[in-house]
């Protein structure tokens, strides 16, 4: 259809006829500014549109019905098994073919036998093996402790007979001890003797295992 800014050189009238519509098609409201309104025809929705609505079962739903306790649970989820990833008992270290967990706890038996276990493992299983060398490294280190004081316990002991006292409280404190140690690395529990940190870390650095085993 033609505006009223379009031209048509072959007609001169043609402006005043797009003008003489314009004014026709305008509408003109009356002074209440009241329109006419358009109804829309009123009816019961068909059988077709309610058929066409999706609506959604109650237990869909269902699972907004219970309180959220601040969780996010995935679907599917299954808990990790941790006792399945602890394999000490049956995990073997080479080169003596014993579980592991009786490896860890040989360095902490009490007197000559855990000092003996520990400088063992540390001379002959493989750096590879983190776990055994720190547990045979830091009982290896609480005994040469021990050792020490007794000795200087031993030393005092021909001078005052209270040394003598001393020791053999300080022998049986110690025992039970490492006695405790043993058990708490024989169930997989961490062991941490801090007064001989820095004695253990050099040990594990400096003792290279044997047989070409780096």
């Amino acid at each position: 259809m033609p505006t009223k800014y379009d031209t048509n050189p072959l007609d001169p009238d043609f402006p005043e006829k797009i003008k003489a519509e314009a004014e026709v098609k305008t509408q003109v409201l009356s002074e209440t500014g009241a329109a006419e309104t358009r109804q829309f025809a009123n009816g019961a929705p068909t059988q077709k549109s309610e058929q066409e609505t999706q609506r959604f079962f109650a237990a869909d739903a269902s699972v907004y019905s219970q309180p959220y306790d601040g969780r996010f649970v995935p679907a599917n989820y299954q808990p990790a098994n941790l006792t399945a990833t602890d394999d000490t008992t049956s995990r073997k270290i080479e080169p003596f073919g014993l579980p592991e967990h009786m490896v860890i706890a040989a360095p902490y038996i009490p007197w000559f036998i855990g000092m003996v276990a520990g400088a063992l493992i540390l001379f002959m299983v493989p750096k590879s093996e983190t776990k055994a060398r720190f547990h045979a490294a830091q009982g290896l280190a609480a005994h040469v402790g021990i050792l020490a004081v007794t000795t200087i316990l031993g030393i005092v002991d021909n001078v005052t007979d209270i040394a003598s006292i001393g020791n053999l409280i300080f022998t049986l404190v110690t025992s039970i001890m490492l006695v405790v140690f043993a058990i708490k690395a024989w169930q997989g529990k961490p062991v941490h003797i801090e007064s001989v940190e820095s004695l253990t870390n050099w040990l594990e650095d400096k003792i290279n295992p044997s047989l070409g085993r780096k």
